[in-house]
């Protein structure tokens, strides 16, 4: 589904975005993976890709910072040959309501989910333009939809995205290339692992199928999106939350 592509994953050693490279690599993509720090996480999802016989190159760097994110993307073009898919994954929280928030607490959260996102989407597109092809995948979430108390930062940057998404979708589209975002509702991850379990039980009550998501429900719609199948979709924002937000 993907053979001969070249896709680059932010935030990619853990959760949705390790969950994406591993679907990615098991359709025949070769696999960029950006993190900041080197640590165990990434050494086990190197090996388990390589395993599946595609190439990985770790890319170390902070898309929140412009510089390395130009540098992420260049040596990503460097050591696999071209760019076809960039997933915009690498997201942080620092919750907290409003009144206590601390501005350091909202700047790093908006500098890394929703910069970050516009960095690597603008170190990115020069490439995309000039081959006249693309699919941009960025990671936002429902709560950039709805709203959630105690996460105005976080919430501010995922509705970012999405009108990030549906302005460079109108930007890109005459290019040949796609751009849509997933807005990820409960997913099981390490987030929501350390969650009492009342307030789990709490949130699949909330939930019209009655369960929390896993990792792999969102990387099957981005393992579609990435592909020829969604060529003719984009500037679209879709949930994968179980019904929790629909109209």
């Amino acid at each position: 589904m993907l053979k001969g592509k070249v896709a680059l994953i932010t935030g990619a050693t853990r959760g949705i975005g390790k969950a994406i490279a591993l679907k990615f690599a098991e359709n025949g993509a070769d696999i960029a993976l950006n993190y900041r720090r080197d640590n165990e996480d990434l050494k086990n999802l190197v090996r388990e890709l390589e395993c599946k016989g595609v190439k990985v190159l770790p890319v170390q760097g902070d898309v929140a910072i412009l510089e390395d994110a130009n540098r992420i993307v260049k040596e990503t073009v460097e050591g696999l040959g071209k760019l076809d898919i960039l997933v915009n994954n690498a997201g942080i929280t620092k919750d907290g309501l409003i009144i206590r928030m601390k501005e350091e607490d909202f700047d790093s959260v908006i500098n890394t989910n929703l910069k970050g996102t516009f960095n690597t989407v603008k170190a990115a597109t020069s490439i995309m333009m000039k081959q006249r092809s693309g699919k941009i995948i960025n990671i936002s979430s429902v709560v950039g939809l709805v709203g959630n108390a105690g996460q105005s930062n976080y919430s501010a940057s995922k509705a970012g995205i999405i009108g990030l998404t549906k302005s460079i979708a109108r930007e890109l589209g005459g290019r040949g290339i796609n751009v849509n975002a997933i807005a990820p509702g409960f997913i099981q991850t390490d987030m929501t692992e350390v969650l009492p379990d009342k307030l789990k039980e709490s949130m699949e009550t909330s939930i019209p199928l009655k369960k929390l998501g896993n990792p792999e429900d969102v990387a099957n719609l981005a393992l579609f999106l990435g592909s020829n199948l969604s060529d003719y979709i984009t500037g679209q924002v879709i949930a994968v939350d179980g019904g929790m937000t629909m109209n």
